[in-house]
Formats: C-alpha cells, structure tokens, sequence
C-alpha cells in the first residue's frame, strides 16, 4: 500500500484549498482511508475517513463543517477539500490508511490515529492571518 499526498501551499485566511492523496495497492472492500493534519509541537488528529463500501463518510466533530472528504470515480485518489481556512488550520496535512472496512469503532468514535498502519508523506498548508 502506498499514499502520496499533495495540494498544499500556502493561502491567505478565508481561502480555500484541496488536498489529493494519491493511493496505489489499497483494496476497498476491506480498507478506508482517512485525512489528518500535525500541527507544530502537537500530536497528529483525525480529520475525515471514507471507505470502499458505499457508507457516509466520517469526520472528528471539529472538522465536519468546512472540511468535505471524497473519492475519484476510480477510487485511487481521496480529496480533502477545505473551506475558509483559518492561521490555525496551519500544519501539515497526512492521508493514511485502515486495514478494516470502517473509519470508526461501533461506538462511533473515530479510530485512533494508532490504528492507521499505512502513511504517506505529508503536504504543508500554511494559512496567513
């Protein structure tokens, strides 16, 4: 499995910007992928996750309303688009990816950053005040 990420940049606040994961070797009957971001100094958070099988796609509930996650009718690349974009949303921005067919435990929570066993680089944003 291999991820690469794209579409970073830099971009003043209140822009836009959409990220592109590049994915070879994913199977998604029984994987999902999902976006990240690490800012300077803080650990690394979930954004949104989508899978092969046709469900809604998840989002951590401080991402849900300017963030929108899809798939390419091939399914190899994942976007992340993101809307009105704030200096904090700075950081770099990673794609990673599940061996199982979900983006949540059946509590609903989205699965920790641990359970991702698959990453490519990441991509800078950097939002200007």
């Amino acid at each position: 499995v291999q991820l690469q990420a794209s579409g970073g940049g830099l971009v003043q606040a209140g822009g836009s910007l959409t990220l592109s994961c590049a994915t070879s070797g994913i199977t998604w009957s029984y994987m999902a992928v999902g976006w990240f971001r690490q800012a300077p100094g803080k650990e690394r958070v979930a954004i949104s996750c989508i899978t092969g099988t046709g469900g809604q796609p998840a989002y951590a509930d401080s991402m849900k309303d300017r963030f929108t996650i899809s798939r390419d009718n091939s399914g190899d690349t994942v976007f992340l688009q993101m809307n009105s974009l704030k200096p904090e949303d700075t950081a770099v921005y990673y794609c990673g990816a599940v061996p199982t067919p979900a983006c949540t435990y059946r509590s609903g929570d989205f699965y920790a950053v641990s359970e991702f066993e698959f990453w490519g680089q990441g991509t800078l944003v950097t939002v200007s005040s």
